[in-house]
């Protein structure tokens, strides 16, 4: 019998939201099976529009994903791959192509097609021209300054309005991001397809890394790691009016920190003028830190996009994923990325959006601390880690059997729209794929934890969902959650977080109350203290050029100290900070809005 209040529902099929990480089939590693560490795992994300459709290309991915809606996505196995498993892919859509290109320290193949829905794929080079003018000595320790590094690793292709194609490179805590115009072009009648690239200009220097100015580009967990020197890395250009956003991620991916900043100049190749909002897209609170290393595209309704690389970590420092988050320009140039929210749902719109309107569906994260129960664990993986929000604790049956359950008390009547189950991979053992890798679990819903009713069933699921995200067909007053398992290819059961979304009956929190916001005397560095609000789930501490303009986004749980010190701000630039608060029930107004002097 169904539990008052709830209704059942199938998987949902005509779904318009999405959370991040992004719910794909992340391929399993191969790179550490000598080691016996296996974890899947997506990084350096590169979406392009072509034809009707969306292509997303990965590291080391042994294929791509193709989507017509960037909600639902289809991998697609290519039939001819001279990768194996391509690593910060670099695209192009150009003369009715799409080409290909994989990072590189000795030339490797330039591919393109006219038909990647059905995987068809041809050489446009069988190999890159070496850049002009490198060297190689082994190690980047052992060359000289000056010396031009081999690649192009990490590389970017643009096409300009005027025809003429650059392509950008370069991953380095030594050598900066370089710039050249290429021709793709050529096709000499005697050579064929291995002579289709020529550089046309000799590859200049155009940003490195300046953590002694640029805050937010020291290295380590919350940029505390001075030791280390922070990478440049994972160029992306995007041209916008007659300016040029040459975009780059910094300090290092294996941090909370890993963001994108931009440069921006008018010229392709420069000069470039670092952007005092920096950094663009900057995720290092919640579930999904980390937003650096992606790519900048616009949808079919002409809205952009931004891609990041999110941070896992739990069995190799490069445990990665994906997500894609709102971004934009203003009236007079301001490139913004909007992280706020930005792993709760998400609406996808299907229109224009207008200045200020918000993809966020207001949707509150009704799971974190939770308790929660479940039919077995193994020693030190407790069900109570699953409502952490914490992608590196995780719980983990006693057993990889169909049957085993994991609940969630709410603690009171809650309306829940969506479901994310976030997987952890523990003692997997897989590499690679086959057919058993596949996600297959049912949820229940009950308003008193004895009758219950089903709300999403993917027991016949046939692809793998290690971040599976399921919004609801109807809505769910429920108190409980239960997660039935079926079949996940792993060896072992694990997840990290059963994440619950929806409302709480009842208004929003009030503002908090701002105490203080001061520049430190690094003035990197701030510190930010607000009054606690009874009751509330979190806040976030927002900063930007003006009260307007707070684009930038640190979120906090409300059992974490009522003060923040931010590290991510720029020499010389005067910023405003005001903090919000959230619950289950939604979002506060903002607080008094404090200026932080240079």
């Amino acid at each position: 019998m169904a539990a008052a209040g709830a209704r059942a529902a199938p998987a949902a099929t005509g779904a318009r939201t999405w959370a991040n990480p992004l719910d794909i089939d992340y391929r399993y590693n191969y790179e550490q099976m000598n080691q016996g560490i296996s974890y899947r795992t997506g990084a350096d994300p590169a979406f392009v529009r072509y034809g009707d459709a969306y292509y997303l290309f990965l590291t080391l991915a042994d294929g791509y994903w193709r989507s017509t809606d960037l909600l639902h996505w289809q991998f697609v196995q290519p039939d001819r791959w001279p990768f194996d498993g391509p690593v910060a892919p670099a695209t192009l859509v150009a003369d009715g192509k799409l080409f290909l290109m994989s990072s590189a320290m000795e030339p490797r193949p330039l591919l393109y097609s006219t038909d990647p829905a059905h995987s068809r794929w041809q050489f446009w080079t069988r190999l890159l021209p070496a850049v002009p003018g490198a060297v190689w000595a082994g190690h980047e320790s052992e060359m000289k300054p000056g010396d031009l590094p081999p690649g192009p690793w990490d590389p970017s292709l643009f096409r300009d309005e005027d025809g003429k194609t650059y392509l950008y490179w370069d991953s380095s805590n030594v050598f900066p991001l370089y710039g050249a115009q290429i021709d793709l072009a050529l096709d000499h009648a005697d050579e064929g397809e291995g002579k289709r690239m020529a550089f046309v200009t000799t590859p200049a220097a155009l940003l490195k890394a300046d953590p002694a100015t640029h805050g937010w580009e020291r290295f380590g967990q919350d940029h505390a790691d001075t030791r280390i020197a922070p990478f440049v890395e994972g160029a992306w250009i995007n041209r916008h009016g007659d300016r040029y956003y040459l975009q780059y991620a910094a300090p290092g991916t294996e941090y909370n920190v890993y963001a994108t900043g931009v440069y921006v100049g008018s010229n392709p190749l420069g000069p470039f003028t670092h952007a005092p909002y920096n950094p663009v897209g900057y995720k290092p609170g919640g579930f999904a830190t980390g937003a650096g290393h992606g790519s900048t595209f616009q949808d079919a309704h002409g809205n952009w996009w931004n891609s990041g690389t999110m941070w896992v970590g739990l069995n190799w420092t490069f445990e990665r994923r994906i997500e894609l988050f709102p971004a934009g320009f203003h009236a007079d140039g301001q490139m913004w990325v909007d992280t706020r929210f930005g792993d709760f749902p998400q609406r996808m719109p299907d229109h224009a959006l207008g200045e200020g309107e918000s993809t966020f569906t207001g949707w509150m994260l009704l799971s974190y601390r939770k308790s929660a129960h479940a039919s077995s664990q193994l020693p030190q993986h407790p069900p109570s880690a699953v409502t952490d929000e914490n992608p590196r604790t995780f719980w983990a049956a006693a057993s990889n059997t169909a049957g085993q359950t994991l609940t969630l008390d709410l603690g009171g009547p809650r309306t829940v729209r969506a479901v994310q189950v976030d997987y952890a991979d523990y003692r997997s053992g897989r590499y690679g794929d086959a057919p058993d890798i596949v996600t297959r679990f049912r949820l229940d819903g009950s308003a008193d934890g004895r009758r219950w009713t089903t709300l999403a069933d993917l027991s016949h699921e046939t692809r793998d969902r290690p971040n599976a995200y399921l919004e609801l067909d109807h809505p769910a007053r429920i108190r409980y959650l239960r997660y039935v398992h079926g079949h996940v290819g792993a060896r072992t059961l694990a997840i990290s977080d059963l994440r619950v979304f929806g409302n709480a009956d009842g208004p929003p929190p009030p503002a908090p109350v701002l105490v203080s916001a001061r520049r430190l005397a690094d003035t990197r560095d701030a510190e930010v203290v607000w009054q606690p609000v009874p009751g509330a789930v979190g806040y976030n501490v927002r900063w930007g050029l003006a009260a307007d303009r707070l684009h930038e986004t640190y979120q906090r749980f409300a059992d974490q100290p009522a003060r923040l010190t931010l590290h991510a701000l720029n020499k010389g630039v005067a910023y405003v900070v005001a903090v919000e608060a959230f619950d289950e029930r939604g979002v506060s107004t903002l607080s008094r809005v404090a200026t932080l002097q240079p």
